[in-house]
């Protein structure tokens, strides 16, 4: 975790004035210039004027490369299914908000931990332990809903700005301790390693603030009742934690803000719970199937979930999670053709459900039974023609059986609408680089160097792709802009930087 420092701290000195003579890396372009716009909340912001200090594009740098630096070190579930699915659970909460939905960005990390916390951007992390210890949809929101009142009400902003006034770098290596602190939920790591990086004048920073932890609760209360789920799910939450052995000292779930869970705490919620409308917990198939897939996509090599869930079906449990769970262990464990068995009885049931689809089709692909699995996708992009993982799992089957120019066309097709992940960029330039198509291939590795924040590389890629014959008239002009868009940028930085 220790080049997350430098990585951090490019983004801080793009905006501040330069303390050394060499430098630093240069942030980033984000994949698209639509950044999110200045907060016009109706609610109370205890810290309103850190959007003024601080612009909210040197936010999203910050937050986007501390997602970038945990990518690249393989912290976070990069499921396509994880990843569209807490996306569309954490957009339902954040429209609820003045500051909308558009710009909010939810991922999951790759730990046991019963963890999550908040990055500068509008950036919301959940761990797969926070994911799996729930037990209802309700009780999962309840917990984005409190990250994103983070967000919305400028808290994390506010603590960037008090420490931006004081050591830049010490911020940033504070910054990377809290990262690391929070995938591996060791509080007592944090603060150790806060205290290492700022001294004593850290606490100035990170004393816990009540008033933030109230605001945030009782927000992200409102975001969680407007949007339709079960307001008492955060005190049910909150008193689950607090049960947990240790809590108290691992759960650091926003930058600079620890959150100690106390009785009096979840009484709060209770009471806040009660000035709305009941409204019972309607978890949906999606949030059974996602949370089982978790389970089995994260569990160690050692542990043997084909006997987990082979069991509760044993003692009469027949969810739909434990189904699809066990079908996936099935998979997983190499016995295809079993999976697809079961996952064609789960979906002759739920047909509506595009989750199944994609599971069936990529349990047919491995028992071998290509023209079967490309059926089944096929007839998922007719039901759910802009679905991000139906889309994916579809195009990779293609390629499995050959048929690249096919999958090329069906990701560019996506993506001309929905914007891309860095792995989807990748796997849009390999379908095109299969299919032969050269000049496409050179243009979407730029644009993958690009979300990587390695601007050179991209220019390199761009190049590349402008000497590839048979360009269309489109496709140069298109490669023609974005090189002279990143060329242009990395002027106009060298220049700031050498002023």
């Amino acid at each position: 975790m220790r080049s997350t420092v430098w990585i951090v701290l490019a983004a801080f000195l793009n905006a501040a004035v330069a303390t050394a003579a060499v430098p630093p890396p240069l942030p980033p372009i984000p994949l698209t210039t639509d950044l999110p716009s200045a907060i016009d909340s109706q609610l109370p912001a205890l810290g309103s004027t850190a959007s003024v200090e601080l612009p909210e594009s040197e936010q999203f740098q910050i937050g986007y490369m501390m997602m970038l630096q945990m990518r690249n070190q393989h912290q976070l579930v990069g499921d396509p299914e994880v990843e569209e699915y807490l996306n569309t659970v954490g957009k339902r909460l954040a429209s609820q908000s003045a500051k909308g939905a558009a710009h909010f960005h939810y991922l999951c990390v790759n730990t046991p931990v019963v963890n999550s916390f908040a990055a500068p951007g509008n950036f919301v992390f959940i761990n797969s332990g926070l994911f799996i210890f729930t037990r209802t949809e309700s009780e999962l929101a309840a917990v984005m809903a409190h990250e994103t009142a983070h967000e919305t009400q400028n808290h994390i902003a506010r603590e960037l700005v008090n420490s931006h006034k004081t050591n830049i770098e010490s911020l940033a290596a504070m910054l990377a301790t809290i990262l690391l602190g929070a995938v591996s939920g060791s509080g007592q790591a944090i603060e150790g390693g806060i205290v290492a990086s700022q001294g004593l004048a850290a606490q100035e920073q990170i004393d816990y603030s009540r008033g933030v932890e109230e605001e945030a609760d009782r927000v992200g209360i409102e975001y969680l009742a407007a949007a339709g789920f079960d307001p008492e799910a955060m005190a049910d939450i909150f008193q689950k934690m607090m049960r947990l052995e240790g809590i108290q000292d691992s759960w650091v779930p926003a930058v600079l803000i620890d959150h100690p869970i106390t009785v009096d705490r979840v009484a709060q919620a209770r009471a806040r719970a009660a000035q709305f409308p009941p409204e019972p917990d309607t978890s949906s198939p999606d949030y059974y199937i996602i949370r089982a897939r978790l389970r089995v996509i994260t569990a160690p090599s050692s542990e043997n979930l084909v006997r987990y869930y082979g069991e509760r079906l044993a003692h009469g449990d027949h969810g739909i999670g434990t189904r699809y769970g066990y079908a996936l262990a099935l998979m997983d464990e190499g016995q295809p053709q079993k999976a697809v068995k079961r996952f064609a009885a789960l979906l002759a049931a739920h047909p509506d459900l595009h989750l199944l689809y994609v599971a069936l089709g990529q349990a047919q692909a491995r028992a071998g039974e290509m023209p079967e699995a490309l059926a089944t996708f096929a007839r998922a992009k007719r039901l759910f023609p802009l679905n991000v993982p139906v889309v994916v799992r579809y195009a990779q089957t293609l390629m499995q059986d050959g048929k690249n120019a096919e999958a090329h066309r069906i990701l560019l097709n996506l993506f001309n609408l929905v914007n891309p992940t860095p792995g989807q960029i990748e796997l849009t330039a390999r379908a095109a680089s299969a299919a032969g198509d050269l000049g496409d291939a050179y243009y979407y590795m730029g644009e993958y160097q690009l979300s990587q924040g390695n601007l050179p590389l991209a220019v390199k890629q761009y190049q590349l792709a402008l000497t590839m014959p048979h360009l269309n008239y489109v496709q140069r002009q298109r490669i023609s802009a974005r090189l002279k868009e990143v060329k242009d940028y990395l002027v106009r930085m060298r220049a700031r930087h050498n002023s």
